[in-house]
């Protein structure tokens, strides 16, 4: 049975809700607050904009989808198993390695403008 799009948009919106329920996801959301200030205060180009925003989404996009595995494999392993920590470390991983990569994205971008603005 198909669902309407309206429903199926509902059911994504509670699943990021859901996502943001989780401390990894708030901090993601402050460095990206944090990230969206400065660039405004340091006027940022359209391709430093464009750089920060695909960061932005998918650090969000990879925290959300660690939480969905998170959630399958504690429904599916109650007890501890070691793949059950396998899955769940690789996917905490995937999400730190968007996060590194996107801080360098972020130096790359900021530190240049913070240089001439001290200057």
């Amino acid at each position: 049975m198909t669902q309407s799009l309206p429903h199926a948009f509902r059911c994504a919106a509670e699943g990021v809700a859901f996502a943001f329920k989780q401390r990894n996801m708030r901090i993601d959301s402050g460095f990206a607050v944090a990230a969206v200030v400065l660039g405004f205060a340091l006027r940022i180009d359209a391709p430093s904009w464009l750089a920060i925003v695909i960061c932005i989404g998918a650090v969000m996009a990879a925290e959300t989808a660690n939480t969905a595995i998170e959630a399958i494999v504690d429904l599916v392993s109650p007890e501890y198993h070691v793949l059950a920590k396998h899955a769940k470390d690789c996917a905490a991983g995937a999400a730190l390695i968007l996060a590194a990569a996107s801080v360098v994205v972020a130096a790359i971008v900021f530190i240049p403008k913070i240089g001439e603005f001290l200057c």
